[in-house]
């Protein structure tokens, strides 16, 4: 049989990469004769710089940039096999693995660094970007990206705004003139995997302020600060983002990227699917292999999984999910094309331990699927 195997990343475990040749090494144990086809994918958060990356034949870069605290650090961006698109992915320059738990406040980290990234890529000659978004540890609406690149955020008496997302209740007038002049001739793609709007109860505040940190009171003053910023954009930029489906993603990075640099925000497993051929990938395909950290409800709004096993479906091939745990209403992926799903842990188990143990639960998941597939053959 010819199997693809297409996870993405289990987030804090193992790389998408890597869970796929852990899911090979647990079916060969049983079927050492297919054909194993690994195609790690992404859906714009976690992943999605290696996915793009790997599976095109591209290579790495990497650029010292402001992380999220201010501190300098190492951020990797990458280039697609074609030679000609840069993908960066925002969580290297201000993601929240850069930060402390004991430090993590979103009212003051930045993502500066994020247009320092767009900087290196531009000085590159590059002007296609493929961006994705998630894992943040700010929730600035991407201002300190465009102040980066020469956009001026001022307060009332014309000073420039200090990093954070609490700053923009400050905001004042916000001045485009200095705005690197090659984003103009640039597409920028943003690779999204939520739908949250920037504001609001489902807002970038409301709904990740307390994942990075913020208090109660903290994410209704970062919320303020959003619904400013969201003003002030309509007003100097012409922009609507406060209400805009996945501006809200990356604590308001969406927005940003949208606001500041004309940016388009597209579902991000059909951007990442799109630009690894899946397609081809899928012919003559038996079976195909999907996997995630966890399989919920939200799986089913385009995830990375759905969207492999939707463009399976419609070739006839069947799908099975692999994954770390069972959320709720899980069962709402079999609606999306999943025919089966296989948890990974195989008793108790604290989460640390289940972590740690990534790559040897999932081989050990594969064997076990491929061990009933065995049985499947045989019955009449």
């Amino acid at each position: 049989m010819r199997i693809v195997i297409a996870p993405q990343a289990f987030k804090g475990s193992v790389r998408a990469l890597a869970a796929a040749q852990a899911l090979e090494r647990g079916w060969k144990r049983v079927f050492p004769q297919d054909e194993c086809v690994l195609v790690p994918v992404a859906d714009g958060g976690d992943g999605t710089l290696e996915a793009l990356v790997s599976a095109t034949g591209g290579h790495y870069e990497e650029a010292r940039v402001t992380g999220p605290l201010g501190e300098r650090v190492v951020a990797r961006w990458g280039v697609l096999g074609d030679g000609q698109t840069a993908v960066l992915e925002t969580a290297q320059a201000c993601g929240l693995a850069l930060v402390p738990p004991d430090r993590r406040d979103p009212r003051f980290t930045t993502t500066y660094g994020v247009g320092e990234l767009f900087r290196h890529a531009l000085d590159k000659g590059f002007r296609r970007f493929i961006v994705g978004i998630g894992g943040s540890a700010t929730n600035d609406g991407g201002a300190g990206m465009a102040q980066a690149l020469g956009i001026r955020l001022l307060d009332a008496q014309g000073n420039a705004l200090p990093w954070g997302g609490e700053a923009l209740l400050r905001l004042e007038r916000i001045d485009p003139s200095g705005r690197d002049p090659r984003i103009a001739d640039s597409r920028i793609v943003v690779a999204v995997d939520v739908t949250n709007p920037l504001c609001g109860p489902q807002g970038a505040s409301a709904v990740y302020g307390p994942q990075k940190g913020a208090t109660p009171d903290m994410v209704s003053l970062l919320e303020r600060a959003l619904a400013r910023f969201a003003q002030v954009v309509r007003r100097d930029l012409g922009k609507e983002v406060a209400d805009l489906p996945g501006a809200g993603a990356a604590g308001g990075m969406g927005a940003g990227l949208v606001a500041f640099l004309d940016a388009h925000l597209e579902w991000g497993a059909d951007i990442v699917l799109d630009a690894i051929g899946f397609e081809e990938r899928l012919q003559g395909a038996d079976l195909v292999l999907v996997g995630e950290g966890q399989l919920d409800f939200q799986t089913v709004y385009n995830k990375a999984p759905s969207a492999v096993a939707r463009r399976a479906k419609a070739r006839g091939i069947p799908v099975i999910a692999i994954v770390g745990g069972l959320g709720k209403d899980y069962w709402q992926a079999y609606s999306a094309g999943i025919d089966a799903v296989v948890p990974i842990t195989p008793g108790p188990l604290s989460l640390e331990d289940a972590m740690r143990r990534g790559e040897e639960l999932l081989s050990d998941a594969a064997e076990r699927t491929a061990r009933l597939l065995a049985v499947g053959r045989r019955l009449p």
